[in-house]
């Protein structure tokens, strides 16, 4: 009995979307995406819309100047070759204007049959996270968008 150790395409097309993350390469994590993909945020409570690629890539646009120093690291992976799915979960560390961001998801990762693009994520957050930090970090920078205009 052998094991193969090699790792799948799908794999590698996680850790890369997470070394993108690391190095806030916004094209590269967008290029790992199905033209369809969709991000989905859970637990529904929070009653997010889904993302397609052009509202994530927005989103990711305004982070980049938010956060400093990000990091990402992968805990845990689960794969389902037959199924195209990996699920990872992942903590994140950064600095921002309203002190540090530190964060724990849980991606639930689909992709096409040749592993190379993600059809559908499912991306749960932590809810103390959305819950608190998010509006500090908000209305700082909406303080700082002020300021800015003022000084123009």
């Amino acid at each position: 009995f052998k094991l193969n150790m090699t790792p799948s395409t799908q794999r590698q097309t996680a850790l890369a979307v997470v070394a993108a993350f690391n190095s806030m390469d916004v094209d590269s994590i967008i290029s790992h995406r199905s033209p369809g993909c969709m991000r989905h945020i859970l637990p529904s409570t929070l009653k997010l819309a889904p993302m397609n690629n052009t509202e994530y890539q927005t989103q990711l646009q305004k982070l980049i100047a938010v956060f400093l120093n990000f990091n990402l690291t992968v805990h845990d992976i689960v794969e389902d070759r037959e199924a195209h799915r990996i699920v990872m979960w992942l903590k994140a560390r950064a600095d921002t204007l309203v002190g540090e961001y530190v964060n724990e998801y849980m991606w639930t990762l689909d992709f096409d049959d040749t592993g190379e693009k993600i059809i559908r994520q499912h991306e749960f957050v932590d809810t103390v996270m959305k819950r608190d930090f998010w509006p500090k970090l908000s209305a700082a920078l909406k303080e700082l968008r002020k300021s800015q205009m003022e000084e123009e």
